[in-house]
Formats: C-alpha cells, sequence, structure tokens
C-alpha cells in the first residue's frame, strides 16, 4: 500500500548547504509531517525541478552561488505564479525581507529562528496553496457539470440536481488536508457522504469511524489516541487509539455536536498540530489522519449558546457539506423506492413485487422526519409481510399514520387555516378548494387524494361529478 504523501504537491527546500538541508528536511518531516519534499543544492535546477514536478511551494536561501535567491524569486513569481516562495536566509535585514515580499515571496524567516514559527509559515502556506487549487477545481467542475468518478457515489441514489453539486463539490476539496464537516438531519446518509470523501482521498488506508455520542472526556481520549500500559487502574497492556488504526487513511467522527467541552479542547489540539498524547505519555504522536466529522444538530447555534467551541467550529468548517432532507429532493423517493424494494427482495428471499402505480404519489405527499432511513426501514417492512405479485400499500400506510377509512374522524387541526380570512368563504367554496388541493398534492391521483382527505374513492369521484354539473 503506498502510503499517503503530505501536501499533495511537492515542497521543494533549496540550499546550497547540505547540512542545513538536512536539519530543515528533518523539522520538516518530523513535527510537521510534511513527507512530500524534494532538495536541491545546486541553484541552477531549479527552474527545470519546477517545470518537472509538481510542486507548490518552495523555501529558498537567499545567498547561493551560480543563481541567488533574489534572481530565484523573481524566476519563479514570472513564470511559476501558482508556486509560493518562502524566504529562508542568514540575512537579518528587515530591508531584505521587506524587498522579498515586495517581490512576490508569501514569507521571510531567518536561518536559525524558532521551529514552532517556521513550521506555522510552512502549514499557512500550505492551507494557502490548497485553497486556492480547490477553488480552481471547483469552477472548472461546475462550469463542466461532470464528474471524474462517478463510481465513488454509486451508493447514494439520487436524481436531484443539488444532490449533483454536493458530489462536485466534494471531489474538489477531497484530497485537501482540512476537515470536512458534513451536516444534515439523521437519516439523510451523511456517513455514505464520508465514505465517498474517504475513497476520493485516502481509499487504499483505513476508514475508521467512530460514533462520540454519550462518550465522556476519558473514554473519548482513550477511543481516539489509546493509551499505554499503567496509565491506569486496569491499563495491562499498551492499546492504540483510533487514529492509529486509520493511519494514513479516514478518521470519521459522527454525532459531534454531543462531544463535551473537554473533549472538544482535545479534538481542537489534533487538528490544530497534527499530534496527540496517548494516556499516560509525555511524548506527543503525529496523526497523518484525514479527519471527517458529521452531526445532525446546529453547531453554529450550540457555538451562540456556549456549548460549542468557536475555534473548533470554524476549524471543522474548513469544507462544509450539508446533505437536504428527502422531503427537500423529492425526485429521489421514486429511484430509492426501487433501490431498497430490490436490496430487501434480495436479502429476504423473495421475488421483486410490482410497485402500485399510486405508492410514489402516495410517498411523495409525506415529510419522512425520518428521511432516506424511514423509508428504507417501510420498504423492508412490506416487503417481509409482502405474498402477492403487486406490492402492498397498507404496511406504507400505517408507517405513514393513514390508516382511516371512509367515515372515519380525524383530529381537527390545533389552528383554524381560516383564521384571519374575512369573508369567510362558503362551505362549497371550501370543500372545492380542499378538494382541488388534495388533488394538486396527489399529482391527479383521486385515489391518492381521497386518501389524503380521508374519504373514499367512489365518495370524491361523486364530489367532482357534482362540481361539473
Amino acid at each position: 500500500m503506498t502510503e499517503a504523501r503530505y501536501p499533495s504537491f511537492g515542497v521543494l527546500l533549496v540550499d546550497d548547504e547540505a547540512p542545513w538541508l538536512r536539519t530543515l528536511s528533518m523539522t520538516l518531516e518530523g513535527p510537521g509531517a510534511i513527507s512530500n519534499l524534494l532538495v536541491c543544492q545546486d541553484s541552477r535546477q531549479v527552474p527545470d525541478l519546477l517545470a518537472l514536478h509538481p510542486i507548490g511551494l518552495v523555501l529558498l536561501d537567499l545567498n547561493m552561488p551560480h543563481l541567488s535567491g533574489e534572481v530565484l524569486l523573481k524566476r519563479i513569481v514570472e513564470e511559476f505564479p501558482e508556486v509560493a516562495v518562502i524566504i529562508v536566509s542568514g540575512m537579518n535585514q528587515v530591508e531584505t525581507a521587506v524587498n522579498c515580499v515586495k517581490l512576490g515571496a508569501f514569507d521571510y524567516f531567518v536561518k536559525g529562528v524558532d521551529d514552532d514559527r517556521l513550521l506555522d509559515g510552512v502549514r499557512r502556506a500550505i492551507r494557502m496553496l490548497e485553497l486556492q487549487r480547490e477553488n480552481r477545481e471547483m469552477r472548472k467542475r461546475m462550469l463542466g457539470d461532470h464528474l471524474e468518478h462517478p463510481e465513488v457515489f454509486a451508493d447514494i441514489i439520487t436524481l436531484d440536481k443539488g444532490m449533483r453539486g454536493i458530489f462536485q463539490y466534494i471531489e474538489s476539496v477531497a484530497r485537501s488536508n482540512q476537515p470536512i464537516l458534513i451536516t444534515g438531519e439523521s437519516g439523510v446518509g451523511k456517513e455514505l457522504i464520508a465514505r465517498a470523501v474517504h475513497r476520493l482521498s485516502r481509499g487504499a488506508a483505513p476508514l475508521v469511524s467512530v460514533n462520540v455520542a454519550g462518550l465522556d472526556d476519558s473514554v473519548f481520549a482513550d477511543t481516539l489516541f489509546g493509551h499505554l500500559r499503567g496509565a491506569f487502574t486496569g491499563a495491562e497492556g499498551a492499546r492504540g487509539g483510533m487514529i492509529e488504526q486509520a493511519g494514513d487513511g479516514t478518521l470519521f467522527l459522527d454525532e459531534i455536536g454531543d462531544l463535551s467541552l473537554n473533549s472538544q479542547v482535545k479534538l481542537l489540539r489534533l487538528l490544530q498540530e497534527g499530534e496527540y498524547y496517548p494516556l499516560g505519555s509525555d511524548n506527543p504522536r503525529q496523526s497523518k489522519s484525514r479527519i471527517v466529522v458529521a452531526t445532525h444538530q446546529d453547531l453554529r447555534a450550540k457555538q451562540t449558546a456556549g456549548s460549542f467551541r468557536k475555534d473548533l467550529y470554524y476549524r471543522l468548517r474548513a469544507h462544509h457539506v450539508h446533505i437536504p432532507a428527502l422531503r427537500e429532493r423529492k425526485v429521489d423517493i421514486e429511484p430509492l423506492l426501487q433501490h431498497f424494494l430490490e436490496q430487501a427482495s434480495r436479502e429476504l428471499d423473495k421475488k421483486v413485487p410490482t410497485i402500485p402505480r399510486e405508492l410514489p404519489v402516495l410517498l411523495a405527499t409525506y415529510d419522512f422526519p425520518g428521511n432516506v432511513r424511514e423509508l428504507k426501514a417501510m420498504v423492508y417492512d412490506a416487503v417481509s409481510a409482502h405474498s402477492s405479485r403487486i406490492l402492498s400499500m397498507q404496511s406504507f400506510l400505517q408507517a405513514m399514520g393513514r390508516t382511516e377509512t371512509a367515515g372515519e374522524t380525524r383530529p381537527s387541526p390545533q389552528r383554524s387555516p381560516f383564521t384571519g380570512i374575512d369573508p369567510l368563504p362558503s362551505l362549497t367554496e371550501a370543500v372545492h378548494l380542499l378538494v382541488n388541493e388534495a388533488l394538486e398534492r396527489a399529482e391527479g391521483n383521486q385515489t391518492i387524494a381521497a386518501r389524503i382527505l380521508g374519504i373514499s374513492q367512489p365518495a370524491l369521484s361523486k364530489r367532482l361529478k357534482q362540481a361539473r354539473k
């Protein structure tokens, strides 16, 4: 299995001093976890290296034989405008630093500066370059209206244009190392989206899923970070956490909105520094996992209420995918119905029944508070009880709470729909309006409209005939 490299583009280190190149490489690879490095001691080779390799960032010395750093900086800015340059020089002169920034350098550091400051500058440059590349990729996909890897989304049954736009966005940001926040009501398929992100970015590596709802601080830390032997009573041996299991793959944290404030601090450090401490250890370990989180809760509201950290909220929102509810994409009901029908029939070893013409129309009148998960449960229940050629609609009606028969009365709405209307419509007018609304919702199907109104189909047909006279 090929190890994932960070970042996705190359980072080129240019200096004529071999000892400094080794020191800088160790700093970036160790604490920085930056593995996609190239080194160059001869400044004359830099233009060819930039032309031959997908390099995004150059760390450049100023005082070198052959081509000076200042000359190289000018050439890179002119010939390779998408490449960022950070100057790392032994010259501690404000005038030189200002001039380099004016020429187009992203930042300027003096050799021997604190490693954390240098790493912070390199990480900022990498984040900027990733964002620029994602924006270019997103524009290209949106304008072209195509998917490069449609097979990745094969498990997500949809005909909705909005969902296709979400797929295009995911393709644009999947290879970023920034976290992805997936939101949406329970049952919309957030885990399927997380799997698609994983397949696009870290498909050959593990996908490790953790539902953090209900985990207290100590269990959360032990689950994610693991522990050393003797870290606490009962820790008879060391245990690797989920981050270690994920390795170069993806760590998916579901129900992130339920995380306690103390656990949020630990997660924030993981996201900011890319490191964590197993319980009982004073030595940090590097994480190379892609972090994907999901929640059905409104994190903005929780952040405003003080139950979710603001800094963590904005860190998680680096990339945000919101999955619309099924009632907002009713075009998906029929293909999902067919998909689950075939799936249930296969699993229950039954012949796939025929779908009644009225069933998709009936389901389109329902709000599906449980979303796709609820529809799946409805189909499995119907297939388990099915015994004839045509699928019965009775179990669907029961699940929707529409088991009324003609003559039964239903609870009156808490608030009259006629409140504030003056003058009131006549009884004939009100019935006419109600019947028309039911027919519109039922797409002209009298059987479904009758069920909505709580009357029999012959009774509705009689009313329609009388209205035409």
